[in-house]
């Protein structure tokens, strides 16, 4: 992998997903990221009950996306080789703590709209 583009990111996550996984994760996170984005249009504001309850379910997120990139991977923690090993660990954790965060809060507005 000498070059790193965009064509061969979508291989290699491709491979290690699966193109099903991977295509339906892509869905998944375009489907939430629209509902989000509505929510916000319909509200006109971020309701910030909503907001703490989504910020609380993000250590919940993180740890699951560490969990489930390791189980896809067939890895462990002691695999964690060197620098860059850390910051793309930390960067799934972070990716899946924001995730989780959009997903809850978007949920939870479409549950309980604003009045």
């Amino acid at each position: 992998m000498k070059d790193m583009t965009f064509g061969t990111m979508l291989a290699v996550f491709e491979e290690i997903f699966g193109i099903g996984l991977f295509w339906a994760m892509v869905a998944a996170a375009a489907l939430v990221t629209a509902g989000y984005i509505y929510v916000l249009i319909r509200d006109h504001s971020i309701s910030w009950r909503k907001f703490l309850l989504a910020q609380l379910s993000m250590p919940v997120g993180a740890i699951l996306a560490i969990w489930f990139v390791l189980v896809m991977t067939s890895s462990k923690l002691s695999d964690l080789g060197g620098p860059v090993d850390i910051i793309v660990f930390l960067g799934t954790a972070i990716a899946g703590a924001i995730g989780t965060a959009i997903l809850v809060y978007t949920v939870q507005s479409f549950i309980r709209p604003r009045q």
